[in-house]
């Protein structure tokens, strides 16, 4: 009787699976994460739009204002009515009398700024990471970021005010030391690199000095005394642990500038520029204003421009490849 009790075990055919088919779970589709992270996060996502608006608007939109590098523009006809040359303006850029020069002009203004102002802003904040009074550290920092906020303006001004024949303050205390004839630094064409390279030293090696320091602010103390007590001095310690921790931020930073190589910058070079030095201060910004705006050539304008925007593009994926192959995390 008890054995009919006893419920009957069916064994499972020859040649099938013991273990009952689990059943199909739903595959979750890339939209879902997507949209569930926007619900999410959505109130972020509204703070960035301002943000996309305005390069839209002012980056990606203007965009299709460059068709007219291949085009003999004309206001009247508009963007699509003016005819097609394709790449006319520029075979004039490149053959043109005026290209040489520019190129010249520009490219040793970039290498004045590579040798001078690109370390100026590391050597700063080193030699300010080394001090130990933070009143004066604080101090010194504070002063020299302060002429960042300065237009070119100002600083133009003040180089005439500093360097002019007449009644200039450092041009008249060198004419008292050297003597002979008073020398007139502003209008002299082999004195306005020079002057170049001081407005960009004096006005953004604060900024750079500040970037600097935020990166030697995550440096780990523990690892200076560790060092100490291993019998590093000073230079051991800045080779070893100072430099390498720098080292991520300045290979982004020369990244950054390669981009900017062809960019003199308009404002500075236009507003120390005079007849006597333009020879050497037409660079490609100042000549886009010349042609463009002045002599109403909009399309050749154009071309020169969308040439320095190519080789900008071409000198920040290239430098970007190059800190790679070297070993160095690049900017993408």
């Amino acid at each position: 009787m008890a054995t009919d009790l006893v419920p009957e075990v069916v064994q499972p055919a020859a040649g099938t699976s013991r273990q009952a088919p689990a059943p199909k779970r739903k595959r979750r589709t890339r939209a879902q994460p997507l949209w569930r992270d926007l619900l999410r996060y959505r109130w972020l996502y509204l703070l960035l739009l301002p943000g996309l608006a305005y390069f839209v608007v002012f980056k990606y939109l203007p965009m299709y204002g460059l068709t007219i590098a291949f085009k003999d523009y004309v206001p009247f006809l508009g963007y699509s009515g003016s005819e097609w040359v394709g790449l006319k303006h520029f075979h004039e850029l490149f053959t043109g009398p005026d290209f040489g020069r520019l190129m010249f002009n520009t490219l040793l203004l970039a290498l004045l700024t590579i040798l001078f102002v690109f370390p100026a802003p590391i050597i700063v904040a080193l030699l300010l990471n080394e001090l130990r009074v933070n009143v004066l550290k604080r101090s010194v920092q504070s002063l020299v970021y302060i002429p960042h906020f300065l237009s070119w303006t100002i600083v133009a001004s003040l180089t005439y005010l500093l360097f002019s024949v007449d009644f200039g303050v450092i041009a008249n205390w060198i004419h008292s030391i050297v003597g002979g004839q008073k020398t007139d630094y502003v209008a002299q064409a082999e004195w306005f690199r020079p002057l170049i390279v001081l407005q960009l030293l004096w006005k953004q090696t604060g900024w750079g000095t500040i970037i600097y320091l935020a990166a030697l602010a995550g440096v780990d103390s523990q690892l200076y005394e560790a060092a100490r007590v291993d019998g590093a001095g000073r230079w051991r310690q800045f080779w070893h642990i100072t430099l390498p921790a720098i080292r991520p931020t300045i290979v982004v930073m020369a990244i950054l500038t390669s981009g900017h190589l062809m960019d003199s910058g308009f404002e500075q070079i236009w507003l120390m520029t005079t007849s006597l030095n333009r020879d050497v201060a037409d660079v490609f910004d100042t000549f886009v204003y010349y042609i463009g705006i002045t002599q109403g050539a909009f399309s050749y304008a154009t071309a020169v421009g969308l040439f320095k925007g190519v080789v900008g593009v071409i000198l920040i994926f290239g430098s970007n490849f190059l800190a790679k192959r070297l070993g160095q995390r690049g900017l993408f």
